[in-house]
């Protein structure tokens, strides 16, 4: 019996392809949205998500059927109204029953990685549409009818159609020039002469030049320099709208007294918790030392009045502070960026801190090794800071070289740690150091003095600037105007 030959495949042949799409991903958004509908439909408008991200049908129904609640006022999205909602359209048998709907939300479900998941939707969507403005110039290129201009223009179109929809809007150059006219005009009415939010620090800001937009401040230091104080002063600072010294610096806009022009600020703390970082703003706006709180036995019984009075005014002053911090640990730099993104759409922040960058992570990079890892969130925070229009002030870790190479141990920034990006992505690096840390160093016998190194600034002036420390309410000051020992936040 003659056995059965197939047909010979021909080597030509395309093979058989699947359009670009994430089975896992699909789900995941979908369990997020029922699960958590307030937050992740709002992360998804502000992506400009459609129906068309969905590759699966039985998806992009569900998704559809989702929105439709959650656009009536007053209507509940969850499993059981969104299959009431199908089983009522007649299309809950087309997307698998009451239990294909009910397993979106079974598993480990994280809702805070939503974002990650709505953007590889994104991405294969625009696959996708790349792959049939493709396949149909293909097409055309076969058409004896077509001219080579004609597909030439069409096929251009239709590329130029996709980028213009993944593209933001870009203002026009009247509209930059305005903006940047705008700037320079309030640097000449300002007495200040600052094109940024002021640190709080004199000599401090005669450098930089405030905080500026957009722009990516590394402050960088060994373990124990004060770093996250100094940031947490200047945060401080900016959201009380005062100084160093705690008292309210004059208002800019004529219109309003000193003190009104507080600035929403956010920070994220991967090291600390809330309730450290709060002991540690109520010292130094009180002038309480932090040994003095954790334990009252180092306070005698007629002083504690006193101290409990200081503090409960400290407490006051910052019940109005327009402070938000979150100290999730270990997030991922796309969660930071759509946690930031919300707190400038919901309070409107000018202002973002992350202490610090070695705690950050990277979905994208982690494959990689460390030092990409790095890239990749460096790259992150100053993308962020573009897309929000704020200045962000990132801590990062130094390495041992300084400690290793003298005794001044005076850091470079080849001393940043783990990536060579750091330094590349960012607008200004202070390198932050105490002498008296390095016996034999220079100043070394100046227990109180910090020296802030703005080693880079890519838009202003470089060199170093003295400040005082007092380690014991973890406060910064100006160093011509000494520490105020007696009333060290003016409050």
């Amino acid at each position: 019996m003659a056995s059965r030959s197939r047909p010979a495949r021909r080597d030509d042949a395309p093979p058989v392809r699947i359009p670009p799409y994430s089975m896992e991903a699909e789900r995941a958004v979908l369990g997020a949205i029922l699960l958590s509908p307030a937050k992740t439909f709002e992360l998804l408008e502000g992506m400009r998500c459609s129906p068309d991200w969905f590759y699966i049908e039985a998806h992009r129904t569900i998704f559809e059927t989702a929105r439709g609640i959650h656009q009536q006022k007053g209507a509940g999205v969850d499993a059981v109204t969104v299959v009431s909602a199908l089983q009522e359209a007649g299309a809950l048998d087309a997307v698998g029953g009451a239990p294909a709907v009910e397993r979106l939300v079974e598993g480990e479900l994280v809702i805070a990685h939503a974002e990650y998941y709505a953007d590889i939707l994104r991405q294969k969507y625009v696959l996708r549409r790349i792959a049939d403005a493709a396949s149909a110039a293909i097409e055309k290129c076969y058409s004896p009818d077509r001219s080579t201009t004609a597909i030439l223009s069409d096929t251009q179109e239709a590329m130029f159609a996709i980028s213009e929809d993944e593209d933001t809007k870009q203002p026009s150059w009247n509209e930059s020039l305005n903006a940047t006219f705008g700037k320079i005009e309030k640097l000449f009415s300002d007495s200040s002469g600052m094109n940024g939010l002021s640190t709080g620090f004199k000599d401090l800001d005669k450098v930089m030049q405030g905080l500026r937009d957009s722009e990516m401040i590394v402050l960088a230091a060994r373990p124990s320099m004060g770093k996250t104080s100094l940031a947490m002063n200047i945060c401080t600072s900016v959201a009380l709208d005062v100084d160093c010294n705690g008292k309210p610096r004059p208002a800019a806009d004529r219109s309003k007294k000193p003190g009104e022009n507080r600035v929403p600020v956010a920070i994220f703390s991967c090291e600390m918790s809330t309730d450290a970082l709060i002991t540690r703003l109520l010292c130094t706006l009180s002038g309480v030392p932090f040994t003095n709180i954790v334990d009252k036995s180092y306070v005698k019984a007629s002083e504690l009045p006193k101290m409990h009075q200081k503090i409960t005014r400290a407490a006051s002053v910052l019940m109005d502070a327009p402070i938000f911090i979150d100290d999730t640990g270990g997030l991922d730099i796309a969660d930071v960026r759509s946690r930031a993104r919300r707190l400038k759409k919901r309070h409107g922040i000018r202002l973002i801190m992350i202490d610090y960058l070695q705690l950050l992570n990277s979905r994208e990079g982690s494959d990689e090794g460390r030092q990409q890892e790095t890239t990749k969130i460096s790259a992150g925070i100053k993308a962020m800071a573009k897309e929000l229009n704020v200045p962000v002030i990132v801590l990062s870790q130094l390495s041992r070289a300084p400690e290793q190479r003298d005794k001044a141990a005076k850091p470079r920034l080849s001393d940043l740690r783990d990536s060579g990006s750091i330094e590349q992505d960012a607008d200004m690096v202070l390198l932050l150091r105490r002498p008296c840390k390095y016996p034999g160093s220079p100043d070394s016998d100046q227990p109180n003095l910090a020296i802030v190194d703005v080693a880079k600034n890519r838009n202003g002036a470089t060199g170093e600037v003295n400040l005082n420390f007092d380690g014991n309410v973890t406060r910064f000051s100006d160093y011509a105007y000494g520490i105020d020992r007696e009333n060290p936040a003016a409050i």
